[in-house]
């Protein structure tokens, strides 16, 4: 079954939210690395996570992003219900 971008990006904020690097991200959202790109640059670009370099570049939830993964969770509650 084929996820909508809603789930996809919940996923991936709900991995960035106490950090992650990308092979965490791909794995735990099963995305592959092209996909994971995508997705990492749309975000960043919208304000939802933020890269910061280290040993390596770990992207963390924002707290737009925080707040954006709580209407998407309430959002996904309620549409389970019907």
């Amino acid at each position: 079954m084929k996820r909508s971008r809603e789930l996809i990006i919940s996923q991936i904020l709900e991995v960035c939210l106490d950090g992650a690097i990308k092979t965490n991200i791909v794995y735990q959202t099963n995305l592959n690395f092209k996909r994971i790109d995508f997705y990492l640059e749309k975000l960043m670009d919208s304000g939802f996570i933020e890269a910061e370099e280290g040993k390596g570049i770990f992207y963390k939830t924002t707290d737009k992003g925080f707040r954006t993964l709580e209407k998407l969770k309430d959002i996904h509650s309620e549409l389970s219900r019907i």
